[in-house]
């Protein structure tokens, strides 16, 4: 199995089985260079699931699906994979990652919530701290919140910056601009070492 069918869940149906559930992973896609307006995305539900008893079904098996897949990329001992969840709190990120990977085996994946950098970390570059939790080949790390808070609450709160002693910046519309370059770069480098970024944003509404 390739790691993009790993990554967009594209699973040949079963038998006399077709996959209805599956939501068209184009459709939740941010294409390269398209300016995005999360007010012009509906965060109403589709109508994949008919019932609980439905979407109970379908999940046990997404969920083998999943330890499948899993067990491959182990095997393979090529590839690893980074997956990061952002959202506003009660988005439901830590319902996702628990419901979702519930069936995928602990020993190969590991879960690091990104919180408010502790004194040490704020001694080194923001990118330090995913640095120590990248996964190793074979193995999965889910980034509960991630490095994109340095320009997301940072940027609604610069006050925070001061605790970063950041080299002489003459205003922060220049340092936006760094750290966007910066991730890129970051992103980049991380999959040219076969590395894969699968990043899931949680939009509700108010």
């Amino acid at each position: 199995m390739s790691l993009k069918s790993f990554l967009t869940c594209e699973s040949p149906p079963m038998p006399n089985q077709t996959p209805s559930h599956r939501f068209k992973s184009k459709d939740f896609l941010v294409q390269p260079g398209r300016k995005l307006s999360l007010a012009e995305i509906s965060t109403t539900p589709g109508n994949e699931l008919d019932s609980e008893e439905h979407a109970e079904s379908v999940m046990a098996d997404d969920l083998q699906f999943l330890q499948d897949a899993q067990e491959k990329l182990y095997a393979e001992n090529r590839q690893s994979l980074i997956i990061i969840f952002q959202g506003m709190d009660a988005a439901g990120k830590d319902g996702s990652i628990r419901h979702v990977f519930s069936g995928i085996n602990p020993q190969g994946c590991v879960v690091h919530s990104f919180k408010a950098p502790n004194g040490e970390e704020l001694q080194h570059h923001y990118l330090w701290r995913p640095m120590r939790f990248l996964p190793p080949r074979g193995k999965i790390a889910i980034f509960n919140r991630s490095y994109y808070e340095e320009v997301l609450v940072v940027r609604v709160h610069p006050e925070f910056l001061t605790k970063q002693r950041l080299p002489d910046i003459k205003s922060t519309d220049e340092l936006w601009p760094l750290r966007f370059k910066e991730i890129k770069t970051f992103e980049k480098m991380l999959t040219s070492h076969e590395t894969q970024v699968i990043k899931f944003f949680l939009n509700v509404s108010p």
